[in-house]
């Protein structure tokens, strides 16, 4: 893998914070010690997003957080407040799930990689955080779980990432219990992929990024966004839609450039965003 590039800060306002460094965006939740999803919280990420797609030099996005917590989950202090509503908060829960599955697909549908970086407790809406990005690195000391059957709450919401995510049991252990896993169980269910020192996940992180961000970029969005699409579908229609998507692929000038560059034993130059 490529040497992770040192990132400059750049000062966003609360309640993210953003780094660039060349080919990656760094999104860190940054409202310890929860860094829980309130409203403004979703609003802040799904912006960061929207910019980073926006930009055509970012490759690859990074999502981490700041504190001891990655994500505690809703901001459940904002969602009882609208209790007293008079309508006893439905419309305010109403915004708050549409909200977050907004954020959640956003990350699914982001045209660049999304790699999650965890480095504490991730729960409920915030393990599913984690859960809808495409990798996720976690450190020694990070934990996991969806806890709302204990409060009355079924992680309802997490479930639709969970269940695309781990095997059914596994997910349905999770959903069940409401107890925590460790870091290495959360490898063994497939919520993450790597488990590290805490010293080292950051360095981890940018090595995966780096070494994403060196690929063609219109290669890696069409494998990502063709990933999603066949995994809903049937297997003699997925096999159909994947081999439109590869013919498609091959006549692109990087598929071009880089079977060339293969054949030719030189290194390519991509050219298509």
């Amino acid at each position: 893998m490529a040497e992770i590039v040192e990132m400059n800060r750049e000062i966003v306002p609360h309640p993210i914070a953003v780094q660039r460094a060349p080919g990656i965006t760094r999104i860190a939740l940054s409202n310890p010690p929860a860094n829980a999803l309130s409203i403004a919280m979703m609003e802040a990420l799904e912006q960061a997003l929207a910019d980073a797609g926006d930009d055509p030099d970012c490759r690859v996005v990074v999502l981490a957080a700041n504190g001891k917590v990655f994500c505690a989950g809703h901001d459940l202090k904002e969602l009882t407040a609208h209790r007293a509503d008079a309508d006893r908060g439905r419309a305010f829960f109403e915004t708050t799930m549409r909200q977050c599955s907004a954020l959640m697909q956003a990350i699914v549908r982001h045209r660049c990689p999304v790699i999650a970086e965890v480095n504490g407790l991730a729960t409920a809406a915030g393990c599913q955080l984690v859960a809808s990005c495409d990798l996720a690195i976690a450190s020694e000391e990070a934990q996991f779980c969806t806890p709302g059957v204990n409060i009355g709450l079924f992680c309802s919401t997490p479930m639709v990432a969970l269940s695309r995510n781990l095997t059914r049991k596994h997910a349905m252990e999770m959903l069940l219990t409401g107890e925590r896993i460790d870091a290495r169980t959360a490898r063994e269910f497939g919520l993450v992929n790597r488990v590290v020192p805490p010293e080292y996940l950051g360095t981890v992180v940018g090595k995966y990024a780096t070494t994403i961000a060196s690929k063609s970029a219109m290669t890696v969005r069409t494998g990502k966004a063709a990933f999603y699409a066949q995994a809903e579908m049937g297997l003699t229609e997925a096999y159909d839609y994947a081999a439109s998507v590869m013919v498609e692929n091959m006549l692109a000038r990087d598929a071009e450039e880089g079977i060339g560059a293969f054949l030719d034993k030189r290194k390519p130059e991509w050219t298509e965003r």
